[in-house]
């Protein structure tokens, strides 16, 4: 996988389901993730990373305690770690997440939207 040229915008046009993150490459420790993004997500902190957002297409609200950072395309923002988010897409968000290998998506919060992470065709 890591000798292969990826794309982006072809790996997002095979996901179907909303919230689950799909193993674009790997990069160190890290995994590059592409993801569809749709509703509220729940309330979660990852206490020992930080997490980097990109937004591909739509318009991403990352909702923190304190705040909402709203994020258009080609925006990044990144949750410093154990700092409690909770990401909400009105309209459908593609994304792009960096985090290191094994992060859960739903981090500390557990529950039933915990995807296990899928690898691409």
């Amino acid at each position: 996988m890591t000798d292969d040229v990826r794309n982006v915008q072809e790996a997002l046009s095979t996901i179907t389901e909303h919230w689950q993150p799909h193993r674009l490459t790997s990069l160190n420790d890290y995994d590059v993730k592409v993801v569809k993004l749709q509703g509220e997500f729940v309330w979660h902190t990852h206490p020992e990373t930080d997490e980097l957002f990109m937004v591909v297409t739509g318009r991403l609200t990352i909702q923190l305690r304190d705040r909402d950072v709203v994020l258009d395309p080609g925006d990044v923002f990144v949750v410093p770690r154990g700092v409690e988010h909770c990401p909400k897409a009105t309209e459908e968000v593609h994304a792009v997440l960096f985090e290191p290998k094994g992060t859960v998506n739903t981090g500390d919060a557990g529950g039933e939207m915990t995807a296990a992470l899928q690898e691409l065709d």
